[in-house]
């Protein structure tokens, strides 16, 4: 992948979309998640006309703090998952990152700054001031290697009726490390948009 990556979400869809631009501006995925279902299940495609399925994410527990999602490419090999840490998240997110058959974790997502994400959900809720919350605030979450090298970080960017992040590569990794944390991510996001 060529980073820095552009992720973007559509705000005012019925349904959560999101498009994964490289630096060169190619579409690297889309998803848009099927609403109304028992256990969480996110299918990630090429690009919008869903024609060829990139990877699919599903929850191993029906709604639960300690949920764990797993990623499977398109032919059900599995790339890796996510999940969030129960009760140490409720603060301030953090989530750990598994290679696939492994329950050690080797990459750890934290949330920054909470109180950027806090700031945005109280005055994202104001009519007026709504409007301008996606200018001020700007949640970041830091992906760390078990050793504790920072490998991958996103952040919140400046955006009118959308949601926009950019993914910035700090350390040499894998291409099958930097799938698995680009997943970790979508999956986060689509977590910690619900949250607030």
């Amino acid at each position: 992948m060529n980073f820095p990556l552009d992720l973007r979400f559509k705000i005012l869809a019925f349904a959560p979309q999101a498009t994964v631009t490289d630096a060169d501006g190619n579409q690297i995925c889309y998803l848009k998640q099927k609403l109304f279902r028992f256990k969480e299940k996110v299918e990630i495609y090429t690009d919008s006309s869903r024609s060829t399925l990139v990877a699919t994410i599903s929850a191993n527990k029906v709604l639960d703090w300690s949920a764990r999602y797993t990623f499977h490419d398109a032919q059900g090999n599995e790339i890796g998952s996510v999940g969030r840490r129960g009760m140490r998240s409720i603060w301030k997110a953090h989530y750990d990152v598994f290679n696939p058959g492994d329950d050690v974790p080797d990459f750890e997502i934290r949330e920054e700054n909470p109180w950027s994400k806090v700031a945005d959900s109280i005055f994202g809720e104001i009519p007026i001031l709504s409007f301008f919350t996606g200018f001020l605030f700007h949640p970041s979450y830091l992906a760390s290697k078990s050793g504790g090298t920072a490998a991958v970080r996103l952040k919140k960017q400046p955006a009118f009726l959308e949601g926009k992040f950019a993914i910035t590569k700090l350390s040499e990794i894998t291409p099958r490390e930097e799938m698995n944390l680009l997943l970790s991510y979508l999956m986060v996001n689509l977590l910690e948009r619900r949250r607030g």
